[in-house]
């Protein structure tokens, strides 16, 4: 029996699971995905239910790029969420803690 609860799609959790199925491949040893959504309310990216979120993920796949080459080897895992069902990213990339 699966005790995990099936995430219903177009949530704020199913977005978060998605996020961390997607980033996963970058084998990261650190993942942290907060919702901070609410801290934008009312924002014209808010308007229809699109999350932001914040993401620290540390591994190596980012050691000796750049933070702006870190920051687009993780939007490339998520492009096609982005503007909608996902608005916006926060991104904090490190190569280790």
């Amino acid at each position: 029996m699966n005790a995990t609860p099936a995430l219903t799609p177009d949530t704020p959790e199913h977005r978060k699971a998605v996020l961390r199925e997607r980033l996963a491949v970058l084998q990261p040893a650190r993942l942290d995905i907060i919702d901070e959504s609410h801290l934008h309310a009312g924002h014209a990216g808010a308007e229809g239910g699109a999350s932001h979120f914040r993401v620290i993920i540390v591994g190596p796949c980012f050691s000796g790029l750049s933070r702006v080459a870190a920051h687009r080897l993780v939007y490339h895992q998520v492009q096609d969420l982005i503007p909608f069902p996902i608005h916006a990213l926060a991104l904090d990339t490190k190569a280790s803690e």
